[in-house]
């Protein structure tokens, strides 16, 4: 029999999302409770409660937990977490709720009831601390750290009901998989080493040669892209999906690779959230993560390689998924094929590597893109998005 690496922190997974009959119950008693917004990335992190993503949390932490997780990275009971999820409230709704009760947590945006909340602590943080700490800067031209500091004053924490998947077991059906059914998906094709390749952009040639490299020592790929809420300018996950499928069916052996997504909202926590990753694909059931350049970084907040270092700097079991480390990856013309910066001994003139901002770049002036650097497949299906903005 297949067996997998084991849920991170738990010998089970742990999803809190009710199940259909409980929902309807539960959700005609959340009308009734005082209503709690949530903003995008609160909104994402009880879709990722309630498919047992984030094993082993029942819910949003408290401040000991809260502490813990910024200052060492572990739950108030030892158990290694990167980041911390918390859901705030403003000032005056939270002092009109009493510990112990029950409030319904609700999309701001749409005004769906998420989840049910049950108050176990209310607590004010050091927001700062929080981003000099998980961000390593308070700079707020940083996405993450401007989400911190977008917070409402008060932090809830407590046990979660969780009663809704929101839009995307429908808008996603053919992606969106729960970590209870890839580790089904994993059993039934064989696979017990199973590498996870995060994005959110279109895979360009360097991108399949790291996927390749993880086939090469795994059983299968697991390109695993984000769902949730994106930077603007970001292709959108329709259009990704398309894309990143031709480049599958066209340059894969069959059966190496699993496309799928899950509903995160990205926190561009770099280091810290390449650990978030691993931990979150050990639930999902994969053995690796694949751990490129700048992974989960944005701008020059971090070093090229500060996500590969971090794996060695944490303690022994913490993780049981694996970094798969592999550096720059591109086009060499002169050893005529891809290659890394480990393997590859000529200079930059002779590598074809295009940021993600120069591509999009070339796709909206409709510019040449070279083969080498992406398929023709997967070109076609981008520039007929560009064109039809």
């Amino acid at each position: 029999m297949t067996e997998l690496v084991p849920p991170h922190g738990s010998p089970t997974l742990k999803p809190l999302l009710l199940s259909p009959d409980a929902r309807a119950n539960e959700l005609e008693r959340a009308k009734d409770l005082k209503s709690v917004p949530m903003t995008t990335r609160e909104v994402s992190d009880v879709l990722m409660l309630g498919m047992g993503a984030y094993t082993p949390l029942d819910g949003f932490m408290g401040e000991d937990d809260w502490r813990g997780v910024c200052d060492d990275m572990k739950l108030e009971n030892g158990t290694f977490w990167p980041i911390p999820v918390t859901v705030s409230a403003a000032s005056d709704l939270a002092d009109s709720i009493a510990i112990g009760e029950d409030v319904a947590l609700c999309d701001a945006e749409s005004g769906e009831i998420m989840a049910i909340l049950t108050v176990s602590e209310k607590y004010t943080i050091d927001k700062g601390h929080e981003c000099r700490a998980v961000y390593k800067t308070d700079d707020e031209a940083h996405p993450g750290v401007q989400k911190v500091m977008a917070q409402a004053d008060v932090n809830l924490g407590g046990a979660v009901k969780a009663l809704s998947e929101g839009e995307y077991p429908e808008k996603y059906a053919s992606l969106y998989l729960t970590p209870e059914q890839s580790r089904a998906e994993f059993i039934k094709k064989g696979w017990a080493r199973a590498a996870a390749f995060q994005t959110r952009n279109p895979m360009h040639r360097s991108h399949e040669y790291l996927a390749k490299i993880a086939v090469e020592v795994t059983d299968g790929v697991f390109i695993h892209q984000v769902l949730g809420a994106l930077k603007p300018g970001d292709i959108p996950a329709e259009v990704r999906t398309d894309a990143i499928q031709a480049m599958i069916d066209n340059y894969f052996v069959e059966g190496t690779v699993i496309q799928a997504g899950y509903p995160i909202e990205m926190r561009y926590a770099g280091p810290r959230e390449a650990l978030f990753h691993a931990l979150i694909r050990q639930n999902f059931g994969c053995s690796h993560l694949i751990v490129g350049r700048d992974h989960a970084g944005v701008g020059d907040y971090y070093g090229p390689f500060d996500a590969h270092h971090i794996f060695d700097e944490i303690p022994e079991g913490s993780l049981v998924t694996e970094a798969l480390k592999i550096d720059i990856t591109f086009f060499c013309k002169k050893c005529d094929g891809m290659a890394t910066a480990k393997t590859c001994p000529h200079d930059k003139e002779d590598q074809i590597s295009i940021s993600g901002t120069q591509q999009r770049e070339m796709l909206s002036t409709g510019a040449e893109i070279p083969k080498e650097f992406s398929r023709p497949e997967v070109v076609a299906i981008l520039r007929e998005y560009y064109n039809s903005l």
